[in-house]
């Protein structure tokens, strides 16, 4: 095992620990098929505890897409962001000048990875899963056939609240739905709706 894959597994165990989180699949397993698992977002933590759910062999073949602004933030950060869990850090500043994210995400995959993305588009408060931006609908409209698994994130909001900088050691649950796709004709107000009650309803099951 080189060290890269050792720092991986390490840091799997200890996003685990920390979260101590419980994984669920409903309707869906894990496959090393290209994917996109979108989830709700409440804290800095979610990309990685999302990541360290998944079965060694997808978390290989899966990339989070993080917020460059927090990454690239001390040398540890960045060692994680960029080697580790290898995420595709996107500053938006930056992008809209140059490329679109989902242009950006789709160069990026290629035809092997996957992807975590969070379609509120900034952290909530852990009470109601927001609104979802257009990203997720364009992604898929332009790789209509990547899988699309929605993912809900319980009490994470409450492991690293807003403004810590050290977690908090609590029970936490992630919960994978069955997967979904943008049906031909759906307009994307439909889609992003029937995306986010997605999400929503695994909060209840």
């Amino acid at each position: 095992m080189d060290k890269v894959s050792l720092m991986r597994n390490v840091l799997a165990v200890a996003a685990q620990f920390l979260s101590g989180a419980s994984t669920r699949w409903i309707d869906s397993q894990p496959d090393t098929c290209q994917r996109v698992y979108f989830a709700n977002h409440t804290s800095h933590l979610d990309a990685i505890v999302l990541w360290a759910a998944l079965p060694a062999n997808v978390r290989e073949l899966t990339r989070p897409v993080a917020a460059k602004d927090y990454w690239i933030k001390g040398r540890i950060r960045r060692y994680l962001a960029t080697q580790v869990f290898n995420a595709m850090l996107i500053n938006r500043t930056e992008i809209k000048v140059h490329q679109s994210p989902v242009d950006l995400m789709i160069r990026e995959i290629g035809q092997r990875y996957s992807l975590i993305v969070f379609p509120e588009g900034g952290r909530g408060d852990g009470q109601e899963v927001g609104e979802f931006k257009s990203g997720l609908y364009y992604l898929s409209k332009k790789r209509p056939d990547l899988e699309l698994i929605p993912v809900y994130l319980d009490n994470m909001n409450r492991i690293l609240p807003r403004g810590k900088l050290l977690p908090v050691p609590l029970l936490s649950c992630i919960t994978f739905g069955p997967p979904m796709w943008l049906e031909s004709g759906e307009s994307k107000d439909l889609f992003l709706n029937r995306a986010r009650n997605a999400v929503r309803r695994l909060k209840e099951l």
